[in-house]
């Protein structure tokens, strides 16, 4: 849904608002939240924004039931109560794409990452952000990193014990957890332990988890073409020296989405992913126990939100929302897959094909011939033993098309 037509006048106030109530706010935040003839907010802001003339309307569950409601107020003094910033992981930025931000006026405080980096007095721009406010835990795994700071919103009081226990499994156990509970207002507390003896209790559900990234660990490389071991496979997978190569001639960009048709084990939509985390991905394949062993890794390798489509292309194809990059890493030489692909792409698109058949590098010859783009050969060879020395043994070529649509 995008933005409603520009208003003449400012209508819709969204102010934020902290564990201190009304004596954090500004006097201009004050008076648009009494100026306000209703107010929208979860049951604790509404609380610490109290006493209120106004009416109230305390968030449904989902939460988009009461933009109607809202948008049907134009025009009329209203306001929206959030935590803290309401743009860094809040409300505002859902309601600017519904109403004009010409007619919202917003009153932001601290976010709960700048208060807590002002308690432990780390530097906010060299911190990695993370929310699991909603969101599955694995989320985390991208992040860590060696000596890596991070700022976690969490979903409720269990949270930090379940990070903890992640750390430990993934061999971050000597990381240090920093739990910072209802900060800016009476019930404020700051707790530390580390991951391997973790024994905070009775923790508040408002709560945002610093943790100091220590141990030995496996963290993910930030470049394509993880080791092959990281994936769950049965042999389906585009091995890292031919995904690594294949991830470049995707030419990933931030917001694309990505059809991975044939994905096997999935590491080609996986990999897209951990590129940029606002990259999406929809993995089709054919058999179920493969398409399993995707979510599978996807999960392991911190990227949950991965779309698993099970079914054969190009019939799978049918209704999923257009795709801006496409690969195709098993049957190309199916009939009409190439085909649809290419014609559910978006202009401006791009799309990689690899075949290591005589068959499909037919057709992927075919598509150079019609279409043009790039057509490539890839030979690896890696050294093996023999005997009680060693020598080179050859993998199967790939072939690969590259193209883009006009």
């Amino acid at each position: 849904m995008s933005a409603e037509p520009l208003s003449s006048t400012v209508w819709l106030s969204i102010v934020g608002i902290g564990e201190d109530g009304r004596d954090g706010l500004s006097p201009a935040a004050a008076g648009a939240l009494d100026a306000a003839r209703v107010v929208y907010g979860g049951r604790r802001h509404l609380a610490l924004a109290g006493p209120l003339a106004a009416e109230t309307r305390a968030w449904p569950s989902p939460i988009h039931e009461a933009y109607p409601g809202i948008l049907a107020r134009r025009g009329e003094p209203t306001c929206i109560l959030a935590t803290g910033d309401p743009f860094h992981y809040g409300i505002g930025a859902e309601i600017a794409r519904l109403v004009s931000p010409a007619e919202i006026r917003a009153f932001p405080l601290p976010s709960a990452f700048s208060l807590a980096c002002a308690r432990l007095g780390w530097p906010l721009a060299e911190c990695g952000l993370v929310t699991l406010h909603g969101r599955a835990l694995s989320r985390i795994v991208p992040h860590l990193q060696p000596g890596a700071r991070l700022l976690v919103l969490s979903w409720d009081g269990a949270t930090p014990a379940a990070l903890a226990a992640l750390l430990r499994g993934r061999g971050f156990g000597a990381s240090t957890l920093t739990v910072l509970e209802a900060m800016d207002g009476p019930r404020e507390r700051v707790r530390a332990a580390g991951a391997e003896g973790f024994d905070l209790g009775a923790i508040d559900p408002l709560n945002t988890v610093a943790i100091a990234v220590s141990g030995d660990g496996p963290a993910l490389p930030l470049a394509p073409g993880l080791d092959d071991a990281l994936f769950e496979n049965d042999g389906q997978l585009t091995k890292a020296e031919i995904r690594a190569l294949t991830l470049a001639a995707l030419r990933p960009h931030p917001g694309l989405h990505l059809w991975d048709i044939g994905a096997g084990a999935g590491s080609i939509g996986i990999e897209w992913m951990l590129r940029h985390p606002s990259l999406r991905a929809t993995a089709i394949e054919a058999r179920p126990d493969r398409a399993e062993r995707i979510g599978r890794n996807a999960g392991t390798l911190g990227v949950p939100d991965l779309t698993v489509v099970v079914g054969a292309a190009p019939g799978a194809l049918v209704g999923l929302p257009a795709p801006d990059a496409v690969f195709i890493g098993g049957g190309v030489s199916a009939p009409g897959l190439l085909s649809a692909a290419v014609t559910a792409l978006r202009p401006g698109g791009r799309c990689v094909a690899n075949a290591v058949t005589l068959e499909g590098e037919a057709a992927l010859l075919a598509a150079f011939q019609e279409r043009g783009g790039s057509l490539r050969r890839f030979a690896v060879d890696r050294a093996s033993q023999v005997g009680a020395l060693h020598g080179w043994r050859p993998a199967m070529p790939v072939t690969q098309w590259a193209w883009t649509k006009p």
